[in-house]
């Protein structure tokens, strides 16, 4: 803005500097033009005063003046001239001057030079015998003055270029400096020129909407970022070019990656799920798919973002799908386990039954026959009977209210109905500890010692020992089922809670069992919002603890 207005200034005085010089010039001219033609007439009507008076001797001892005067006849011939000889001048009965002065007495013409650069005006006066006496001078026309006075003009020129220049300067920073001080964080504060205020005012009202619009603008990006940095779902937006706009730190933690310092998406992660959704995506299609990293599932949901027909970006959702992915494969894994462990004594009764049925089974057989189909029977009964503990403590369906248990006393009414079992492999039970209570489901908590119990029987040794031990502790009761068994490798450990899961399955069949009993432990354990832990080495045996709240000691 300074240079535009120091530029203008320049040109606005340079150009009037060049007018007023012509304008000058012009008017000066003219003014001394019409002095010379007034000088001329003067000088004319004296010399026709001398010639009336004296006759044409006058110019016998005429010496001359400084303009040339010309004495013609009436027939326009040159009688005398001050400059030329009369002899060699031609009729001047057709000049204009001449012409004029015969009809009005005087007459006046002016006659430029063939260059321009000079010219001539003459003045004629009809004298009383009818001759005419003409006075010229010769006068330099305004471009042979401008010519000559060149060099003035130049220097005067320069001269006034320089000021100009000097002036401009200092004027355009004047003008500059007020707008400079303008503080335009504060526009209403500022002491300027009065055409800036409905500016300033404008800017001012401009200001506060732009501070009204970032404050909304930077709400809005607070609860986006307090909403996208809350979600478990990991958050990515890109553009046209797949380079990477905004995440957010769930997105980070799915992918285990540090905050990208590359924006390009495809270097985030190079899995080929990943790179397909995105292609699909960036065609304008929406894209769907699942991918596996560190053993862990990820749902992909990806939607483009259009503009007009173009697509400008994409949105992409990561959902971690493994807890649902693992369900479905226990699910998968509970029916094909259920299916064979129903299978196997159906396959046993409908082979017994079709032989008896058959008449192909001798009397005396009749009885085991009779008894196989019977435990085959009962397993299945005791086979259901779990199957449907299972589903009651998964759905909390439990129809029976809590009431205030002695473990106790439950544990030596368990360690009861055992002792025929546990006599079979010379066991010996040892209950340790003292009375207490907790509020629960009786049934279950029953079902959960029984099952502890009887896998320590099961999985026993010959001659082994089974210690219940019942602690009152001051965040609960603890109820410890530990045995001298055959123990459970650390690779098998966190997988025997598991439904149907079997660490050996061959000395399982020996010893019987449906294969929920432990499942059972754990979903009862987690209905009375029990810890449950284990301890185990191969050959030395295992240690089973649950860990109830809430409990108080009975005294």
């Amino acid at each position: 803005m300074n240079k535009k207005i120091f530029r203008s200034s320049m040109l606005t005085v340079f150009l009037v500097l060049i007018a007023t010089i012509a304008l000058i010039m012009g008017v000066l001219f003219q003014f001394f033009e019409k002095q010379i033609q007034v000088e001329l007439e003067n000088e004319a009507k004296l010399l026709a005063r001398a010639v009336e008076k004296e006759g044409a001797g006058y110019f016998a001892s005429f010496e001359g003046v400084n303009n040339r005067v010309t004495l013609v006849g009436e027939d326009g011939t040159v009688l005398f001239d001050s400059e030329a000889d009369v002899s060699g001048l031609d009729n001047h009965s057709e000049r204009e001057e001449i012409r004029k002065a015969k009809e009005d007495g005087e007459g006046m013409s002016i006659r430029y030079s063939t260059t321009l650069t000079q010219k001539t005006v003459n003045y004629a006066l009809r004298l009383s015998d009818g001759r005419i006496l003409r006075v010229s001078m010769k006068q330099y026309t305004v471009i042979s003055i401008l010519m000559g006075m060149l060099q003035p003009i130049l220097v005067i020129m320069s001269v006034a270029l320089i000021l100009t220049l000097a002036l401009s300067a200092r004027v355009s920073r004047a003008i500059i400096e007020p707008i400079n001080r303008l503080d335009l964080d504060v526009p209403e504060n500022n002491d300027a020129y009065e055409e800036l205020t409905p500016l300033l005012r404008k800017i001012a009202d401009q200001k506060e909407t732009i501070e009204e619009q970032l404050d909304d603008a930077r709400k809005k990006q607070r609860e986006f970022n307090l909403i996208t940095e809350n979600m478990s779902e990991g958050f990515l937006i890109i553009d046209q070019d797949a380079n990477l706009l905004t995440y957010n730190t769930a997105a980070l933690k799915l992918l285990d990656i540090v905050p990208p310092a590359d924006k390009s998406v495809l270097l985030l992660c190079r899995a080929k799920e990943f790179r397909d959704v995105i292609s699909e995506v960036m065609s304008g299609k929406r894209a769907e798919n699942v991918m596996v990293r560190m053993e862990r599932s990820y749902s992909l949901i990806a939607n483009p973002v259009f503009e007009k027909e173009a697509v400008i970006g994409a949105v992409i959702i990561m959902l971690d799908i493994t807890e649902s992915e693992k369900r479905d494969a226990l699910r998968r894994e509970f029916t094909a386990n259920v299916s064979h462990e129903l299978k196997t004594p159906l396959t046993s009764i409908s082979g017994f039954a079709e032989l008896m049925k058959a008449g192909d089974v001798p009397k005396e057989d009749v009885a085991d026959f009779s008894k196989s189909i019977y435990d085959e029977a009962q397993r299945l009964i005791t086979l259901v009977n779990d199957i449907i503990k299972i589903s009651e403590l998964d759905g909390q369906s439990i129809s029976f209210e809590n009431e205030s248990v002695d473990v106790y006393e439950l544990a030596k009414e368990v360690i009861s109905r055992l002792e025929a079992e546990a006599d079979k492999k010379d066991i010996a039970f040892h209950l340790i500890g003292g009375r207490a209570e907790i509020m629960g489901v009786r049934r279950i908590l029953d079902e959960m010692l029984y099952n502890l119990c009887d896998n320590a029987i099961k999985y026993n040794k010959e001659g082994g020992t089974v210690d219940i031990l019942v602690n009152q502790a001051e965040e609960g009761v603890h109820v410890i089922v530990r045995d001298t068994g055959i123990g459970i490798s650390k690779a098998h450990q966190d997988r025997v809670f598991e439904r149907f899961y079997r660490v050996d399955k061959s000395h399982s069949k020996k010893v019987g069992g449906t294969g929920l009993g432990l499942a059972i432990v754990k979903h009862g354990a987690m209905y009375h919002h029990a810890k449950i832990s284990m301890e185990s080495a191969v050959d030395v045996g295992t240690t089973v603890t649950l860990a109830f709240p809430g409990v108080k000691r009975i005294q």
